[in-house]
């Protein structure tokens, strides 16, 4: 009798992580469904693509009916899908945090709640859900991506335990910076020439896209998951990345935290500053 292959949904599979996932689990023999906003073709790696958009209920509700009438089943969930958001916690409107958090916690939720209950009949599948290592560290100027995180990180240790008893195993995938497009799809409002933060949200984003300029690809990150997905029962956090963005969360909980807050404040250049240096060289 012949092993049929594994099925796989991955959302957000037209670029960054969520297509290099796609692809290597193509290359491996998964029948691979992506996702896209967009309508898309199939992908001559093997990729079937769905449109959908995770932040419209009917949008995921008609992809993944599709999916299941072509499929006997469903293994695998990647929630890939997500929006950065970078600015101060005092300007972003609330408007735009809320774009961040239908993608990036609502948008996984209508997914999760779309799949569960055709796991739950075959009794197994494996969700993984995409946060960040800024889901265990509120970063500074990046407050809102981190709260949508820790979000999704409190939702899915709570389903985790929820679906165990019906053979579904749930975990999170924590990635540090790789080198994607994120950056050119992140919300906020720019960095406004009257903004009390101007010079430190100039120096952020110099940090930022210097870290993303020599960051690695995301194509080390498939055979990560699928090794994630190989394990019977893989543990709630997966940390992939930099050695130092690895660590952070754990240095947050074994050292005092002003110890913790002095690391990050210094690594954002905010250590010992004063209201003068966060101007606008050309406004003082």
């Amino acid at each position: 009798m012949s092993i049929q292959p594994h099925t796989a949904l991955i959302t957000g599979a037209s670029s960054g992580i969520g297509e290099a996932i796609a692809k290597h689990l193509a290359r491996k023999g998964y029948r691979v469904y992506g996702t896209s906003r967009k309508p898309r073709p199939n992908s001559d790696e093997g990729i079937r693509f769905l449109q959908m958009n995770v932040d419209e209920d009917e949008s995921v509700k008609i992809a993944v009916q599709a999916l299941l009438e072509k499929e006997s089943r469903l293994d695998l969930v990647i929630n890939c899908a997500g929006l950065g958001i970078n600015g101060s916690v005092e300007e972003i409107p609330v408007s735009i945090v809320k774009e961040a958090f239908e993608t990036n916690f609502f948008g996984v939720l209508r997914v999760c709640q779309a799949v569960i209950p055709a796991m739950r009949r075959q009794r197994s599948g494996c969700i993984i859900n995409v946060s960040s290592i800024a889901g265990e560290a509120g970063l500074p100027f990046r407050g809102f991506y981190s709260a949508s995180k820790f979000a999704l990180e409190g939702m899915t240790e709570a389903m985790r335990m929820e679906l165990k008893p019906f053979g579904i195993r749930t975990c999170l995938l924590q990635p540090g910076d790789f080198n994607t497009n994120i950056a050119k799809s992140r919300k906020g409002i720019g960095i406004p020439e009257n903004s009390p933060y101007y010079q430190l949200l100039v120096e952020m984003k110099k940090q930022i896209d210097a870290g993303m300029e020599h960051a690695p690809g995301p194509e080390r990150v498939g055979p990560f998951v699928e090794k994630i997905f190989q394990k019977k029962n893989p543990g709630l956090r997966h940390k992939a990345g930099a050695f130092l963005e690895i660590i952070t969360p754990t240095v947050k909980r074994i050292v005092p935290y002003k110890w913790y807050e002095s690391l990050i404040m210094g690594f954002y250049n905010l250590k010992g500053k004063t209201p003068e240096d966060f101007l606008n060289p050309d406004k003082k």
